[in-house]
């Protein structure tokens, strides 16, 4: 009888134990797996407030324009917001200035973001396919600028490679970098890569390493997540100063990820600390024949981007005009002056200096 009951016990436990695994694996997956998108104009979705233009394969993308009227325009410039933001924040658009310079600029949300259509298949190529599907509807020329901040700086790296005959000039503002690219020398970018939070050190890598895992990492309460995400990043003291005149910055933090923050937050981590489909390191010359037409902006106390791989990027191609800002946080761009200073730079060539 003892060895009948035991033999019963140990049927059960069995059984238990694979109910068990069953039940936590059926919870690790739907953890893992994020919920559809609301996507704007749809029963679930916010309302469309804005323009739109239709992309190659459908997809909507939404757009702001600042600045003087196309038509009367001397430049054409397409700017790319960066992480957690929206078309709504296009730092360099300030209006006395864009005026004056005859400057016409539009700003658009990236997939995913505020009311642009999702990409589950974006990429570094397709967002640069995106800005040049834009720049033809909204007929800006054969030719025209790009500036991208911080993340999206990033994307300006993928249009210097997959769109460098539509482009007459380019500016990247605090561009976020991926610690993975193969030009990087491996102390140098170990070193920067433990400048960050712990808690970023764990981000990114599970976006690079396990992007499947993207969703559930940076939802899950065991581990502290994202310092961006949270709202608890590695600002510098200017960064501090600066974020207070920012009005209406929560709304608009808002707005970005209304569709959801996986195919916002999430798929930008998974994109942008992912493997590149090139590596900008290998990037030739796009303008042999002119001076400062690539313009790469970095503050020497970003705590967000380590300085010390964009001076890497300045001394590795050295056709690119780099500018180090003294005492310069993340947010630098948005400091008195600073716009004026960056579109004078790649648009009539001026020099910088701390008295401008």
């Amino acid at each position: 009888i003892c060895k009948g009951n035991l033999k019963m016990l140990s049927g059960m436990l069995k059984r238990i134990i694979v109910v068990l695994i069953t039940g936590f694996l059926a919870w690790a997956y739907q953890a893992s797996y994020p919920p559809p998108p609301k996507v704007c104009g749809t029963p679930d979705g916010a309302l469309i407030t804005g323009p739109r233009v239709q992309l190659r394969d459908g997809r909507h993308l939404a757009y702001k324009e600042h600045g003087v009227p196309k038509g009367m325009a001397k430049y054409k410039i397409v700017f790319v917001h960066g992480f957690f933001s929206s078309r709504h924040d296009a730092s360099i658009a300030v209006p006395e200035v864009l005026e004056g310079l005859g400057v016409y600029l539009v700003s658009f949300d990236r997939p995913g973001y505020g009311e642009s259509d999702p990409d589950p298949k974006r990429t570094t190529k397709s967002i640069a396919l995106d800005i040049e599907d834009l720049a033809n509807q909204l007929e800006l020329g054969s030719k025209f600028y790009v500036i991208g901040f911080s993340m999206g700086g990033q994307m300006v790296w993928g249009c210097l490679e997959f769109i460098p005959h539509r482009l007459l000039g380019a500016t990247l503002v605090a561009p976020v970098i991926n610690y993975w690219w193969p030009g990087f020398p491996a102390n140098l970018s170990t070193e920067a890569y433990y400048e960050q939070y712990p808690q970023d050190q764990w981000a990114l890598r599970v976006a690079h390493y396990t992007p499947w895992l993207a969703y559930w990492w940076n939802t899950q309460k065991w581990f502290p997540g994202s310092s961006v995400i949270s709202g608890k990043a590695k600002f510098s003291r200017q960064d501090m100063e600066i974020i207070p005149t920012f009005a209406g910055r929560e709304q608009r933090k808002e707005y970005a990820t209304q569709q959801g923050e996986f195919e916002s937050l999430h798929r930008d981590m998974m994109v942008g600390f992912g493997s590149w489909e090139f590596d900008p390191m290998d990037l030739k010359n796009l303008f042999p024949d002119s001076d400062g037409l690539v313009h790469l902006w970095h503050g020497d106390e970003d705590g967000l981007v380590p300085v010390t791989l964009q001076r890497y990027i300045a001394r590795k191609l050295p056709w690119i005009k780099y500018t180090e800002i003294p005492g310069g946080g993340h947010l630098f761009a948005h400091a008195d002056g600073m716009s004026k200073a960056i579109l004078e730079a790649l648009l009539l060539g001026k020099q910088f200096t701390l008295d401008n």
